[in-house]
């Protein structure tokens, strides 16, 4: 059983050391020292708002621009204030409740801070 760290780049376990001490991934073809694996910590994601503030769960924000509902005629209007928002990992990164239209998931590029 290896005892290397994943690639860095796409996380296989199929890294090898060379001679010289890099560490290679030979399904990406990425290469890195051992010393940068070992420096390597696991960074927690920052969530922005359109302003640069920094959102926490909890936090009550207001959408900047009218955001057409993907297969509805419904538009959430520029101003609608959203209250007690949840952060998550992925494309949208807001999920909270929108008063008469109820839960959804929102990207926090288009709201800001209150």
């Amino acid at each position: 059983m290896s005892t290397l760290p994943p690639c860095l780049e796409c996380q296989s376990d199929f890294t090898y050391e060379d001679g010289s001490g890099l560490l290679i991934c030979p399904e990406c073809g990425y290469e890195w020292s051992d010393q940068a694996a070992n420096e390597t910590e696991p960074n927690e994601r920052v969530h922005r708002d359109s302003a640069g503030n920094i959102l926490q769960d909890g936090d009550s924000v207001t959408v900047i621009k009218d955001l057409k509902l993907k297969g509805s005629s419904g538009v959430i209007k520029m101003g609608t204030k959203v209250k007690n928002i949840r952060l998550v990992d992925g494309d949208h990164d807001i999920d909270c409740k929108i008063d008469s239209f109820g839960a959804m998931s929102l990207k926090s590029e288009f709201v800001k801070k209150i």
